[in-house]
């Protein structure tokens, strides 16, 4: 693998652990209208993908229109949560400090989301100003612009790049930028990753391995021969 120059964090499922709880809050208030889904199949549909894309996705399920005052709602209700439950992911700020490269954000969220929870999770500091977000494109997973954005902005090619990502919709948006990704799976979703061209990677200690530890360094490249 060629030598990695920078490292682009997804942030939702990454960094901070708000999966889960943007999903119970949106399944809970989309099941007043109609909804029948688990929390695991919405962790799979929904994830990675914008707001906008997962409104239009219920509405299309239930077959009416959501109120005009849902995303609104759904927003307030889901900061208040994230204030009081929202985490970091484990590991991942023992992985950070290992970094010795250029890093960076990349996600779908308002910027003052992405602000937010970085904050609240004591991850601020760590990014600084190298935060990107979606809504200064208007382009979202799965396009790949949004990671070429990122990309760009830091001063890197794709093909020096590599991207941290959890959903399908991010992996798809880095592999047709032309980036390697990395997919932080689970036992239910890892072959709808690695199908996607995601390299997987079940917690931090085991990426940290896989990217920089130089005995690791062949798992890695028969993950990518084999994906």
């Amino acid at each position: 693998m060629a030598e990695i120059k920078c490292i682009i964090f997804d942030c939702d499922g990454i960094l901070v652990d708000s999966e889960e709880i943007g999903n119970s809050v949106l399944l809970s208030m989309a099941e007043e209208f109609g909804l029948r889904m688990t929390l695991e199949e919405a962790m799979m549909i929904f994830c990675g993908r914008s707001l906008k894309d997962c409104l239009q996705e219920i509405e299309i399920r239930i077959n009416q229109k959501l109120p005009k005052d849902f995303e609104s709602d759904f927003r307030k209700k889901t900061n208040e949560k994230y204030k009081t439950e929202l985490r970091p992911v484990k590991g991942v700020k023992q992985f950070i400090d290992n970094v010795n490269v250029s890093y960076c954000v990349a996600s779908s969220g308002p910027l003052d989301k992405i602000r937010s929870n970085l904050s609240i999770t004591g991850l601020t500091e760590k990014f600084g100003e190298n935060i990107f977000s979606s809504y200064q494109i208007n382009s979202w997973k799965p396009d790949p612009e949004i990671f070429l954005h990122a990309s760009k902005e830091m001063g890197f090619t794709p093909g020096e790049c590599i991207v941290i990502e959890d959903s399908k919709a991010g992996v798809i948006s880095a592999v047709k930028g032309g980036f390697t990704v990395y997919a932080l799976a689970n036992e239910y979703n890892f072959q709808l990753l690695q199908n996607e061209g995601a390299i997987i990677f079940y917690n931090f200690d085991e990426l940290n391995d896989l990217l920089f530890r130089k005995e690791y360094r062949h798992l890695n490249e028969d993950r990518k021969i084999n994906k």
